[in-house]
C-alpha cells in the first residue's frame, strides 16, 4: 500500500488542523492504521492508531481528548483531527499501515507515508 499525508500547516495555540492519509489499493480495510510524529535529534513518537474496522483506537497521553483519528475504508483515507493545539505538537506527522496487529511500534508498521510537517506557534 502507498500512502500519501497532507493537510499539515503552520497555525496559532489552540488552534486545530485536519491531517489526512491518502492509501492507494483496494485492501485498505485490511490495514491497521497509525500517526505518528518526529522533531528534530528525537525518535518518532507514536500519535495515534486505528483499528481495522475503525471501531477501536489509541493515542498516547500527550493528544488524548485532543486529537481524533478516524478512517473510511470506503475513500481509503485515514484522518487525525487534532483541536487545541499547542507548541509541542510542532512536528513532522507521517501515517503508517500495518497488515497484522499493530500497536504503538513504529517497527511494527511496514508501509509509512512522506510526512507533512505541522508548526503550532505560541
Amino acid at each position: 500500500v502507498q500512502l500519501q499525508a497532507y493537510g499539515g500547516g503552520l497555525v496559532q495555540a489552540g488552534g486545530f488542523l485536519r491531517l489526512s492519509c491518502a492509501a492507494s489499493g483496494r485492501t485498505f480495510s485490511s490495514y491497521y492504521m497509525a500517526w505518528f510524529r518526529q522533531t528534530p535529534g528525537k525518535e518518532r513518537e507514536f500519535v495515534a492508531r486505528i483499528n481495522k474496522s475503525g471501531g477501536s483506537t489509541l493515542y498516547s497521553d500527550s493528544v488524548k481528548g485532543r486529537f481524533t483519528i478516524s478512517r473510511d475504508n470506503v475513500k481509503n483515507t485515514v484522518t487525525l483531527q487534532m483541536n487545541n493545539l499547542k507548541p509541542e505538537d510542532t512536528a513532522v506527522y507521517y501515517c503508517a499501515a500495518s497488515g497484522s496487529y499493530s500497536y504503538t511500534n513504529e517497527r511494527e508498521y511496514e508501509y509509512w507515508g512522506q510526512g507533512t510537517k505541522v508548526t503550532v506557534s505560541s
